[in-house]
């Protein structure tokens, strides 16, 4: 028996059916171990010792390593099987040392789709643990460590922003800069002129040619609208091809963004989805993946799998059709290693596999089926057809478009049809005249540029070449989280913390929130993997210079004020001032942690109903309070004086209908009646529970 483990519980049934009887499928269920929090600073790093990091088993992950190793005992072999990229690569070092296997022997498995074949051809071509790649993976997560640790223990001492990282703070500049140049903008007038004519029995607008100059005022606008003659002649007629070739297949940043144009999927929706598809559906009583690995920055697709498509194509639409794989297109820091996402059977179509597929499901591998055969196609080609018109001296152009070859968009349109297309064009010819039947100015103001969406910032991350494509989604939802932006609907915008970490951190760690710095440890962490450069040197280059700033900048950062209530605090006498918690908003002493006065909130802002009495205590005023159902008496002074006494239970008292008034109710329309409670007669209102004034009953003295 042989022992082979993945990351994810979806995929055990599915490769276990393809390996057979002879193999036991587990999963590890991600990262079983991660830096401790022990040692100088809670790094979980031993500097001195060259970076000498220290491991320890995930708290919930215990349990599976326990039955992994009993499972082990029983196999004659352990084979690693995780995801292909730097986290699966680390995943399986870290299996390799928890469960004993000799790293330098043991089996490594590399697939990219959860397919019968791709499962055969990697258990018939096994490698190794690539240790480079590991010594990346550790390397990133020792820098993260560091500077996650280090700014976010200073962030939150100083100003209460509870986190800082690498990725995340150079991410949060780009949102709040571009948040600032939007509270910057001034709106700028300008008119456009609206102008429509009849032609053919149809109604065309016709855009107006000013050289390219903006109306600025009305006075301008109305004197062209007033130049418009009743007719406008066609000066002459152009026409030429266009030809739109077919996008690239996706990777992992372009379908986050098609997805959000398209589907209004947010970034981790996406990767969720995706994650799904991946690793495998029920399809006809087979479990199987439908697209490859969705963590990628490839475009490359397989000779196997652009032989297939090609015959597909041929068969389905027609020789002419078939188009040709894209040109690999090299972006920053693009690793080849995976191919681009894309199904993994061409006839496994999107309508036949729909029944077995929710609606998001469904959308999303439409959506990359589409797009993958699309990238195989030939081009669209179109002709273009502008008519150039004039008037008294003014001139004006209609643009008109009709297709000539599908192409790509017989399976994927890149966009909606523009009003003006046509199966064929009308007849315009030289010297005709048509009839201006609207004319009109209208004033318009410049827009601010839009706030971006999680689409943009993942397009702009890929630019900048900062994160990777595991790391786009989660990176947006850290700021989410630490309420650095507010999300509406995938629009990011900054939040007042969000915009004072960026400042803070731009002033006193410049480099940090600088992307062509984050871009630059990224390539390093590329060089680790490729063997051109040492984890210990890039360690070294980093830690010194850093912290070294770090501790210069913890003498001089300043402390951010927190904002008084203008109250004061009832114990100490110490303003009350609004702190943030890991629960949210809340106020509380200024002198904490000398005073822990925390002001509890209250569900009833009304003021307590005072009963008439002093505290037997301090001498203040006794009022009815409500906790959890039960109402009591206690003191108006409570914190400083906590006299509390029971009252009587009113559930006890007689029906509505057996009361008799005694007097009306000072606090409302009701009024009063005798109830017995647990110690005895008082009064009460009809109305409690809505109205809960009650009164003593006094007893006359016998003469």
């Amino acid at each position: 028996m042989k022992l082979v483990i993945v990351e994810s519980p979806a995929k055990c049934t599915t490769i276990k059916r393809y390996l057979g009887e002879d193999y036991t499928v587990m999963a590890s269920l991600g990262h079983i171990r991660d830096l401790a929090t022990s040692g100088k600073d809670g790094l979980g790093v031993n500097v001195a010792d060259d970076f000498s990091p220290t491991y320890i088993i995930n708290k919930d992950k215990q349990h599976i390593v326990k039955e992994l190793k009993g499972v082990m005992s029983k196999c004659d072999e352990v084979i690693l099987a995780t995801d292909p990229d730097r986290e699966g690569e680390a995943i399986a070092w870290h299996l390799a040392q928890v469960l004993g296997l000799d790293v330098n022997t043991t089996k490594r498995l590399e697939f990219h789709e959860i397919t019968r074949d791709s499962i055969g051809e990697a258990m018939n071509h096994p490698r190794t643990i690539d240790k480079n790649l590991v010594s990346s993976q550790e390397t990133r997560r020792i820098i993260d460590r560091i500077i996650g640790f280090k700014l976010s223990t200073l962030l939150f001492k100083k100003i209460r922003s509870r986190s800082g990282g690498r990725v995340q703070s150079a991410t949060l500049k780009m949102i709040a800069d571009h948040d600032d140049e939007i509270a910057k903008f001034v709106p700028e007038e300008y008119w456009t002129i609206n102008v429509k004519i009849n032609a053919f029995n149809r109604t065309f607008s016709v855009n107006f040619l000013n050289d390219n100059e903006k109306i600025t005022n009305g006075d301008d606008a109305k004197a062209i609208v007033d130049r418009i003659p009743e007719q406008l002649t066609v000066d002459r007629v152009e026409k030429k091809i266009k030809v739109s070739d077919s996008k690239e297949p996706f990777i992992t940043s372009t379908l986050q963004q098609e997805a959000f144009s398209r589907l209004k999927f947010k970034t981790k929706k996406t990767q969720l989805i995706a994650q799904q598809l991946y690793e495998g559906i029920e399809v006809d009583g087979e479990h199987v993946g439908l697209i490859t690995y969705m963590r990628t920055d490839s475009t490359r697709l397989s000779p196997t799998f652009v032989g297939r498509a090609t015959a597909f194509i041929t068969e389905k639409f027609g020789k002419e059709y078939l188009g040709h794989a894209k040109k690999i297109r090299q972006v920053s820091m693009m690793q080849d290693a995976h191919e681009a996402i894309r199904p993994t059977s061409n006839h496994r179509t999107p309508e036949s596999v729909r029944r077995f597929l929710s609606n998001d499901q469904y959308n999303l591998y439409k959506l990359i089926y589409n797009r993958t055969l699309a990238s195989l196609m030939q081009s669209k080609k179109d002709e273009q057809m502008t008519i150039y018109l004039t008037g008294n001296g003014l001139n004006w152009k209609l643009d008109l478009t009709r297709t000539l070859f599908k192409g790509y968009e017989a399976v994927y349109a890149d966009s909606e049809k523009e009003e003006n297309h046509f199966d064929y064009f009308p007849d315009f010819e030289s010297g005709e005249q048509f009839k201006v039947t609207s004319k009109e100015a209208e004033q318009k103001f410049t827009q601010a540029p839009a706030h971006y969406s999680e689409a943009k910032i993942v397009k702009l991350m890929e630019e900048v070449g900062i994160g990777r494509p595991s790391t786009y989604a989660s990176t947006i939802e850290t700021l989410r989280k630490r309420k650095y932006v507010d999300d509406q609907s995938g629009i990011l915008t900054i939040t007042p913390q969000g915009a004072l970490t960026s400042t803070v951190l731009n002033k006193y760690f410049p480099d940090i929130v600088n992307t062509k710095y984050t871009a630059q440890m990224e390539n390093k962490l590329d060089n680790i993997e490729e063997g051109s450069q040492s984890r210990s040197k890039i360690l070294n280059e980093f830690y010194y210079p850093f912290i070294d700033h770090f501790t210069e900048v913890s003498k001089v950062m300043y402390k951010e004020k927190f904002t008084e209530t203008g109250d004061k605090c009832p114990l100490c006498g110490a303003p009350l001032v609004i702190k943030e918690g890991k629960n949210g908003t809340f106020v509380g002493c200024s002198n904490f942690p000398t005073c822990k006065y925390v002001q509890k909130e209250e569900t009833d802002k009304t003021e307590p109903t005072k009963i008439g009495e002093k505290c037997p205590e301090c001498g203040g005023e006794l009022v009815l309070r409500e906790k959890n159902g039960s109402t009591f008496v206690s003191c108006s002074n409570f914190p400083k004086c906590h006299y509390t006494r029971k009252i009587p239970n009113t559930n006890v008292s007689p029906t509505v209908e057996d009361a008799k008034p005694v007097k009306d109710c000072p606090e409302c329309d009701g009024y009063l009646i005798k109830k017995k409670g647990r110690y005895g007669y008082f009064l009460g209102c009809i109305n409690y529970p809505k109205c809960n004034h009650m009164e003593k009953i006094k007893r006359t003295k016998r003469k």
